[in-house]
């Protein structure tokens, strides 16, 4: 018998369960590692006496393999998996992905566009009103009346358009063993109304009390104004119950469940995970490949970027595991016969976030950015902790290397005035390249972002030249740009290019916006207003202009001559045209 929970009826068989009490049906590849979110909601409901299948990647033609293990005692927990499903199956051009990272050998096919909706639907048709429970980033991020980029629409609530029960947001391991508890009660899942980190809907607000009102579906379908402010609320009221209605009811949702604590994060991360793929797939799992010897460290992020759905799904309360916990996931690595003794990360949304603390008293704010424009007065910078971290993880036995590849927000770092952390980062923990996400140079367009000003960059990436040479080591810092976020004009995409040229740095790569659901850029991009001040922003549609953006970044890249000329001249920069070391292109 292996490790990994049933797949089928004869797993079942195999341990004795006649009928399990959920059965957890995910968009990914069945992966038994705590960087999956179906691997740690299956194993936290196994840890707490609940037993679990797992049906990955069913065929949504018909409803048969959603029979496959039988109707569950308590019900169904649907996810589209680790992304988005449309953000998975589509480019930002809209145009279809070659790869799935998240499916055997990266074949596409294996999941449906808009998976959380259809595979609801598939579960009613096979078992009619059995209790569904979704939850998972794609779920998480439309739980309200939402901007769609692929249908250039606003849509209303996944939980309203699937017909599912509950929908879980944020982090969901405390919600789904109250909700598990609840059904095991006895308790219909209509009446489950109180859970906090849930969402679910109701005919009439008769019994639902001490709750803040959005305007309705039909309302921010209507008026992109009253769709922003709407949004704001929606990121920032964390104290009471949000309401909105929607035709035949009212979609409400209970204030977030609570941060786990250090204890329950270290319990949640020594569970018994098997750590790899089930055994089933003759390919590997490309998303797998990555994180597979890396260690999660941190939830949660004081960042707020406006382009990042992390704030909405998970909020910016930094939870952060104790360091026995990780030096103990750390070792347990080094017995796998596939590490080579590298640890490919330590981190989490941003690495070096953690042991950050917020010391007013009143308790962490949602109203601003704790590190823009200026740091909040109440952040207290604790690096300290997280040098203390990695020099444990280092030291143990069979480990050759630590990596920090999850992102170092790089404004924090210059508070730690003793500059122990940046010389301790190039000593040990980059090999040859930094990879930082500077974004941008405009002022304006670094602003809408929610990301310092690139002075800052620039002052981080002296300190860490200065410390890889101090250890005779050459090392680089690696930055990603972002082209047609919202207001980011020609000019300012020119800017860029001028500060790449003056760097000497040519991206091989460049990352245009894509609007996801849930994020304040996004909102930017649907509305052409800031909401946070009301104020218009401009929005680079057009297919054309995003190219030109994009090809900018990349002006060196013989392939983008033309458009790169042509966006010049639109620019009114030709003067950036012609021979010499400033100009960007040749006449």
């Amino acid at each position: 018998m292996n490790g990994f929970l049933p797949i089928s009826k004869a797993d079942m068989a195999e341990r004795g369960i006649a009928q399990l009490d959920f059965v957890l049906i995910t968009g990914d590849a069945y992966v038994d590692h705590p960087s999956f979110a179906h691997a740690i909601i299956s194993r936290y409901l196994v840890a707490h006496g609940y037993s679990v299948g797992i049906i990955a990647q069913p065929s949504w033609k018909t409803a048969d393999d959603f029979k496959r293990l039988g109707r569950p005692r308590l019900g169904f927990l649907i996810s589209a998996g680790n992304m988005d499903s449309m953000v998975n199956l589509y480019s930002v051009t809209k145009h279809r992905r070659a790869k799935d990272l998240y499916s055997p050998g990266g074949k596409t096919g294996k999941r449906p566009a808009r998976s959380t909706i259809i595979y609801t639907k598939k579960i009613r048709e096979a078992y009619g009103d059995v209790p569904v429970i979704i939850g998972g980033i794609e779920a998480s991020l439309r739980r309200f009346a939402h901007y769609d980029y692929w249908d250039d629409v606003v849509k209303p609530s996944i939980l309203a358009e699937s017909g599912a029960d509950l929908l879980v947001y944020g982090m969901g391991e405390r919600p789904i063993i109250e909700i598990a508890e609840a059904l095991d009660g006895g308790l219909a899942v209509r009446d489950i109304t109180y859970i906090e980190g849930t969402v679910y809907f109701t005919p009439t607000l008769e019994r639902v009390y001490e709750y803040k009102k959005l305007p309705a579906f039909r309302e921010v379908r209507a008026d992109k104004k009253t769709y922003a402010k709407a949004f704001m609320t929606e990121m920032h009221e964390r104290g009471q119950a949000l309401v909105q209605e929607h035709k035949d009811g009212f979609v409400v949702q209970n204030i977030p469940a609570r941060a786990l604590s250090q204890k329950e994060l270290d319990f949640v991360y020594a569970m018994p995970f098997m750590r790899t793929a089930h055994p089933m797939y003759e390919k590997p799992i490309p998303a797998l490949e990555e994180v597979k010897f890396s260690i999660t460290a941190t939830r949660g992020c004081i960042g707020a970027c406006a382009f990042c759905a992390l704030y909405y799904h998970q909020g910016k309360d930094v939870a952060w595991r104790s360091i026995g916990s990780i030096v103990g996931e750390a070792e347990e690595m080094t017995k796998d016969a596939e590490f080579k003794g590298y640890i490919h990360d330590v981190g989490g949304p941003t690495a070096n976030f953690y042991g950050v603390k917020c010391t007013n008293p009143k308790g962490r704010c949602t109203k601003r950015r704790c590190l823009t424009p200026e740091k909040c007065r109440f952040l207290k910078e604790n690096h300290a902790e997280y040098i203390r971290l990695l020099r444990k993880v280092r030291t143990v036995n069979g480990v050759k290397k630590v990596f920090i590849r999850s992102g170092i927000r790089y404004d924090y770092a210059l508070l730690n005035q003793s500059g122990d952390f940046i010389r301790e980062l190039a000593a040990h923990h980059v090999s040859g390249q930094l990879k930082l996400a500077p974004e941008h140079v405009s002022a304006d367009v670094l602003k809408l972002m929610g990301k310092p000003g690139i002075e800052k960059y620039q002052r981080f990436c002296q300190k860490f030249n200065a410390a890889s040479q101090r250890v005779k080591k050459k090392q680089y810092v690696l930055p990603y740009f972002m082209s047609s976020h919202p207001g980011c004009t020609l000019t300012d995409a020119v800017r860029l290019a001028e500060f790449i040229r003056d760097t000497g740095f040519m991206p091989e790569q460049a990352q245009d916006f894509y609007p996801t659901p849930g994020t304040l850029a996004t909102c930017m991009y649907y509305t052409g207003l800031d909401p946070e001040t009301g104020r218009k922003v401009y929005i680079p549609r057009s297919a054309e202009e995003k190219a030109m953006q994009r090809a900018l970044i990349q002006y060196k890249n013989p392939k983008n001559r033309g458009i790169v000329k042509k966006a010049l001249l639109k620019a009114e920069r030709d003067d950036l045209i012609g021979q010499g070391k400033k100009k960007l292109i040749r006449g």
